[in-house]
């Protein structure tokens, strides 16, 4: 079976049991060996039909008799992947779309009901003005798609190839058949397909114009990064090497180690340099939190949570790989990938140590610098996640809250009077961040915050009075993250 289509709906139907986006696709790709162009189109059709599912039962409770959830599970699914193409994808004819999603429906039990399907479809398309051109309101299909992937389903955006934005607000209610409601959380949330609580928590934040730019930036395909690894090479011979091949990149502001890819890069593991060792893949924002931990040569560093290993490799490459850094993690299956990327990198200062940071008694008053890039809800890198927005809830939130505290709280006692603390994590809910620092320094007098020297930050990064970092996806253009630099005092005991 090579129908793309047909492929996506079998992904979707796994996701709508309980899989993860990503495995359902992996799942269904590796059975098949299609063309790129289909793989892009599997992947564009199930990633976007996770991403905007709340926009797409949306117009399903609109245009049908019963709601979405009324409807069956996989005619539900079938629906979705007609609209999603109809409202999002330009590159797809409608008449294309809605044929193509009739048969999906004769093809998968529901033969009955394909003058339902198809009589829905149309419908939307009438009420957008067109019969069956190219509709106004759509997206453009991004370029890039599992093909292109590197590690963590990650998809690569070049910097002039991001998905355009839905048509301004003013000119939505004279095209868009999509009825929206005054309350601005309900409104953006099925605009751009956001749990309520999400958009709340931004909204708080951010304010109404930033809240939407950042739920458009979190619609977008995910940009892939990478950081060169200076113990083995130099960017420029990094630079040369790729576009010997013809794969673009370009450089990031304040991040010496970092390259973007720009358009489609093929396997990421059969780019020049990568099974040498030149190269690992890591997010820009993720890249700023081993600068701001500065690890010295010769020093003892905790990872302690350290898996899958990116910030616990760039550590050591900071270090010159003179040291010591105890990588710790609970997963063994996600540790083993920590210690590939680390042979993979010619890395020898990791020792890997396999349990749950808050049991360690051993580590007391070890490290000269501990790095706690926390379990935490991943708000800041949804955009990576398809299926995150919809797996995170308020009380999710809260219980890691507390995971958060505790950890914090024990492994702070990993530090030698005089030492470092890094906390981070990638999401930007204020639970996980700012009350968790505030409640932690308000139980330690001796500990505080330190502003860091000598590490540049990229610009228009939310400096706080208090002195923690935020980095805003919408803003900086890269994943969002919240970092914080903390001093022990040497009179600690």
């Amino acid at each position: 079976m090579t129908n793309p289509r047909q492929l996506a709906f079998i992904a979707l139907r796994d996701v709508h049991k309980g899989a993860y986006a990503d495995v359902a696709l992996d799942r269904v790709l590796q059975k098949v060996n299609l063309p790129d162009c289909d793989r892009r189109l599997v992947t564009e059709l199930v990633y976007g039909s996770v991403r905007r599912q709340r926009t797409l039962d949306t117009l399903i409770d609109q245009f049908a008799k019963k709601k979405s959830h009324q409807q069956p599970q996989d005619l539900r699914t079938i629906l979705h992947l007609g609209f999603y193409q109809l409202r999002y994808q330009e590159r797809i004819p409608a008449s294309a779309a809605v044929n193509t999603t009739v048969q999906l429906a004769k093809e998968n039990g529901f033969s009955g009901l394909t003058g339902f399907v198809n009589g829905l479809l149309r419908q939307y398309l009438r009420q957008a003005g067109e019969q069956g051109g190219s509709t106004s309101l759509r997206e453009a299909a991004p370029t890039a798609t599992l093909s292109d992937q590197g590690a963590g389903g990650q998809r690569s955006r070049g910097a002039e190839e991001k998905d355009s934005l839905l048509v301004p607000q003013s000119s939505v209610t004279h095209f868009d058949p999509l009825e929206l409601p005054e309350n601005p959380v309900e409104r953006l949330g099925i605009l751009h397909s956001f749990p309520d609580w999400i958009i709340q928590v931004w909204l708080e934040q951010l304010g109404l114009a930033e809240t939407e730019q950042l739920c458009e930036w979190m619609n977008q395909s995910p940009t892939i990064d990478l950081r060169i690894n200076p113990l083995r090479t130099s960017i420029e011979e990094v630079e040369a090497a790729l576009q010997s091949v013809g794969i673009l990149v370009r450089r990031i502001p304040h991040l010496p180690q970092a390259l973007r890819f720009i358009g489609n890069t093929g396997s990421i593991q059969k780019l020049p340099g990568f099974k040498e060792g030149w190269w690992t893949v890591q997010d820009s924002s993720a890249q700023l939190v081993g600068h701001l931990l500065d690890p010295q040569p010769g020093e003892v560093v905790i990872d302690a949570c350290a898996a899958p290993g990116g910030k616990t490799t760039h550590i050591a490459e900071l270090m010159a790989d003179k040291g010591k850094i105890w990588a710790c993690d609970r997963t063994p299956s996600r540790l083993r990938k920590l210690q590939e990327n680390s042979q993979r990198l010619n890395l020898q200062s990791i020792q890997i140590y396999t349990g749950d940071s808050r049991h360690f008694a051993q580590f007391q008053n070890t490290a000269d610098r501990v790095l706690l890039d926390a379990p935490c809800s991943g708000l800041g890198t949804m955009h990576r996640h398809a299926d995150a927005r919809w797996r995170q809830t308020p009380e999710s939130v809260r219980e890691l809250s507390v995971l958060q505290r505790e950890l914090l709280t024990h492994t702070s006692t990993f530090v030698k009077p005089g030492g470092v603390l890094v906390y981070a994590t990638c999401t930007l809910h204020p639970a996980e961040n700012e009350e968790v620092i505030s409640a932690f320094l308000s139980e330690s007098p001796d500990w505080q915050i330190e502003s860091p020297s000598g590490v540049e930050l990229p610009d228009s990064t939310e400096r706080t009075p208090q002195g923690w970092f935020k980095l805003w996806p919408h803003r900086q253009d890269m994943d969002g993250f919240f970092m914080v630099r903390l001093r022990k005092t040497n009179n600690s005991e």
